[in-house]
């Protein structure tokens, strides 16, 4: 990190995308200013030995991506769910948002959202991780790749598969309940 940047400056900078990603990536609140924290204190010890042969931001994807599975492990451990799904948690709705739909394409909507959430849990913790750093963060390939110390390829396919198994629940589902087509 060059000099004329202050680790203040860098926190400022990228705490709203780490609150983000751990939040997506753990999918609750709990302990998400905990998690923030940590990925900051991690970033802070881990700087005399970043060399500036990659972005600042994916470095701080890779901590971030370390932290959450952490929590992962420990919650696992603790044997609690991984994601707690509720309206008002969905951050898949925010890109989703359109002003011009009636009250029933926002009911549909809304409902397609929590199902997806249901379903993200159910996906491997890479699959998610891509997941969401490719759609929520809009990360690149390479940037993913970067933070995860994964080849392209490897990204590519766990994109691909992630959303295969996305796609087949969601459609299983929306064969179960006709309702909801």
């Amino acid at each position: 990190m060059s000099a004329d940047l202050s680790f203040e400056q860098v926190v400022r900078d990228n705490q709203a995308m780490v609150f983000r990603t751990l939040y997506r990536l753990t999918g609750s609140r709990e302990h998400l200013e905990d998690l923030a924290q940590e990925v900051f204190l991690r970033l802070y010890r881990s700087l005399p030995n970043f060399r500036g042969e990659s972005l600042v931001t994916t470095y701080i994807y890779r901590i971030a991506v370390n932290v959450a599975q952490n929590e992962w492990k420990r919650r696992k451990r603790m044997d609690r769910p991984l994601v707690s799904i509720s309206e008002e948690t969905s951050a898949w709705g925010e890109r989703l948002e359109h002003p011009d739909r009636n009250a029933e394409q926002q009911m549909e909507e809304r409902e397609f959202r929590l199902r997806l959430e249901e379903h993200l849990k159910d996906l491997s913790n890479v699959e998610r991780t891509v997941l969401v750093l490719y759609h929520q963060e809009e990360r690149s390939y390479e940037q993913i790749a970067a933070a995860l110390g994964m080849p392209i390829g490897t990204i590519r396919t766990h994109l691909h598969r992630g959303r295969k198994k996305l796609r087949e629940r969601l459609q299983e589902r929306s064969a179960a309940c006709p309702v909801m087509k």
